[in-house]
């Protein structure tokens, strides 16, 4: 299927994502070769917040993506710490090359714990994977830094497109799987996630309130 056939398709749910990290990490760049299949050449820094979607096929569940593109900058924290709020998951980035971008990512943690969600499912992306020769920051040290903090982990490139649809899905998965075993609860305010179709909702109903959901708007 195309991806605007796939854009059509009735989702079963919608998941609220972040991409955050500190400027010049590559974020933009791994969003846009999600959404669009190839690298970014000409990325500038991201002004405020950008946004993109992609309908995906998880677990035998049609999820659609609604990320949300963070500024890496200081001038723009504020502005994008407004974004936060009510998102069910986010990838935090590095750049493998950069042991400055690797050091912000505690305060990063912080406020996406802080301000989305302390349920956030959170994947570390070591990104710039490409630019081994250059590397400051070991794969075992950042993977001990996700063991510490319960994030999950892997090293991508924005370039190459490795590990890039890997990371997002890992992340939409684990989300899923919260979800099924009552970890997760889409209905509460802040959740992230969003039923894509009544149906499932009504499926999840206790019987006897249907009548009072008939009010409920749908979307």
């Amino acid at each position: 299927l195309s991806k605007t056939a796939l854009e059509r398709i009735e989702f079963n749910f919608l998941f609220k994502f972040l991409v955050i990290g500190s400027a010049g990490t590559g974020k933009s760049c791994l969003l846009h070769q999600f959404i669009e299949n190839k690298f970014k050449q000409d990325s500038n820094h991201t002004i405020g917040v950008e946004f993109g979607s992609r309908v995906v096929n998880v677990g035998g569940k049609t999820v659609k993506l609604q990320i949300w593109d963070t500024a890496g900058q200081e001038r723009f924290r504020s502005v994008t710490r407004s974004y936060y709020r009510g998102a069910a998951g986010a990838l935090l980035v590095y750049d493998i090359t950069s042991r400055e971008t690797y050091n912000a990512l505690t305060n990063w943690l912080t406020d996406a714990r802080t301000l989305a969600s302390p349920n956030i499912v959170i994947i570390l992306c070591g990104n710039k994977k490409d630019l081994d020769a250059d590397r400051e920051v070991t794969f075992l040290e950042a993977s001990r830094f996700a063991q510490e903090n319960e994030l999950m982990f892997l090293e991508t490139s924005a370039l190459t497109g490795e590990n890039v649809e890997e990371g997002f899905l890992k992340c939409a998965r684990t989300i899923l799987n919260k979800i099924d075993s009552g970890e997760l609860d889409p209905e509460r305010m802040g959740s992230g996630i969003q039923y894509g179709d009544a149906s499932l909702r009504q499926l999840r109903q206790p019987r006897g309130s249907t009548a009072q959901n008939k009010q409920q708007c749908s979307c």
